[in-house]
Formats: structure tokens, C-alpha cells, sequence
């Protein structure tokens, strides 16, 4: 129980200080703006967003909320 609990926080300070969600962020921002394709660019902010709704829930979800879309 114990190594258990202490690869659990391994992996969550690893994901901490990678901060997989910035580069991942970037990288469907440069997708969305210079690739505009339909089919290819929905599977990618979906990545995007299960990602951040797994990393940062409360952030992701608040956003989401409060976007300003007409």
C-alpha cells in the first residue's frame, strides 16, 4: 500500500513538473490555427481537453463554464 501510494506521487509530481497539458495546449493551438481540417482537428482539442480535465478538473471545468462564445 505504501509503494503504492508513493508512486502515486511520483507520477503526480513527474506530471507536475513536465506540465504535459502546457505542451500539449501549444501544440493543438498551432494545429487548430495552421491546420483547419474538420476530422482531424475535433480528435485533437479532445485530447486536449480530457487531458486538462484530468490534470487540472476544477480549472478545466470553470473555463469551460465561463467561455465566450457567441
Amino acid at each position: 500500500m505504501l509503494a503504492l501510494l508513493l508512486a502515486a506521487l511520483i507520477v503526480g509530481y513527474m506530471a507536475g513538473r513536465t506540465r504535459p497539458y502546457d505542451r500539449l495546449a501549444d501544440w493543438a493551438d498551432w494545429q487548430v490555427r495552421f491546420h483547419l481540417d474538420r476530422w482531424t482537428t475535433r480528435p485533437r482539442l479532445l485530447a486536449l481537453f480530457t487531458l486538462l480535465l484530468v490534470t487540472d478538473p476544477v480549472r478545466t471545468v470553470s473555463a469551460w463554464r465561463r467561455r465566450k462564445n457567441p
